[in-house]
């Protein structure tokens, strides 16, 4: 996390000096561990896979997820913070330990965060999973639908363009509302021509729709964040506390951390208004539209932009 923070613009300054508020951001996922860098501020958690009560991840993606968001980074003195560390979380786990969910999960996942959003001040959802591709049309437009709503309460949505790239239009299904921040990878350069860079996979937008898909892009290749799977050592120390992911699933939190940070600066700002300032704010790569939408996060921009 601290190569990506470089990348757009986001330094220790920005981080802690922008708040006026701490913002809650909900995670639907495979759920959140009990990592040392969340502290404290884990304030909700609901199973909609197993029923289990207990805050758990039996698969590592939603607690990777979690800590780009929100890790306080005090692990690894700071090193390995989220782009929003101070921010709370509000999880909920739709996805099996195989990363694998429904449109049913799903569904009530966000019916849960529709209704809990006053009461948890939530205000902003990250969605790093591409759910439904092959399922019923008519119920994922419901659940586009449901997105929608979600947004016109004040929520900002931030989903994954999805793994299923490059082609045209292999967006997943939740990227293509138009309400949403969708969010593709692109690391801008800083690996060279590297045959493995989640750019070469991120879902692309099709040709034909009125509007820019993905949104904007944010670097999602090797990025270092919390691991489930950390342990303590005989002396009372701590093991394997970060591990790399790719991914558009890396990316999106990354987006929905700097939008958490605007949101802290600027509180009452509703979900349209974050989005433009969001794509307006971002740098301009030079790729094609359906590669890189309106460009890469900017946040040092973004966070001075109103």
């Amino acid at each position: 996390m601290d190569r990506v923070k470089r990348q757009i613009g986001c330094s220790e300054k920005l981080q802690y000096s922008v708040a006026t508020e701490e913002v809650c951001v909900a995670v639907l996922d495979t759920g959140i561990g009990n990592h040392p860098d969340f502290e404290d501020r884990v304030v909700a958690f609901r199973d909609f896979v197993n029923g289990r009560e207990e805050r758990y991840d039996d698969s590592g993606h939603g607690t990777h997820v979690a800590g780009c968001i929100g890790g306080s980074g005090r692990m690894s003195d700071g090193r390995f913070s989220g782009i929003a560390p101070t921010c709370r979380l509000c999880v909920g786990k739709v996805l099996d330990k195989k990363g694998e969910g429904s449109v049913e999960s799903m569904y009530y996942g966000l019916l849960w965060v529709l209704e809990n959003r006053l009461r948890y001040q939530i205000r902003v959802l990250n969605i790093s999973v591409g759910i439904g591709e092959d399922g019923d049309r008519a119920r994922m437009d419901e659940l586009s639908g449901l997105l929608d709503t979600v947004s016109e309460q004040g929520v900002v949505v931030v989903c994954a363009a999805g793994n299923k790239g490059p082609g045209e239009g292999t967006l997943s299904p939740l990227g293509e509302s138009r309400r949403v921040i969708t969010v593709g990878c692109h690391e801008g350069g800083y690996f060279g021509n590297r045959r493995d860079l989640c750019e070469n996979y991120s879902g692309r937008g099709r040709e034909g729709l009125p509007y820019r898909k993905p949104d904007l892009v944010a670097p999602g290749t090797d990025v270092v964040s919390c691991n489930l799977n950390w342990s303590r050592d005989r002396r009372g120390g701590f093991r394997d506390l970060y591990i790399k992911k790719s991914g558009t699933s890396m990316a999106t939190p990354i987006v929905s951390g700097a939008a958490a940070l605007y949101l802290q600066k600027y509180p009452f700002c509703n979900s349209d208004q974050v989005k433009r300032q969001m794509i307006y704010s971002a740098r301009d790569l030079g790729e094609e539209w359906s590669r890189q939408g309106w460009g890469m996060l900017d946040i040092e921009k973004l966070c001075s932009y109103y």
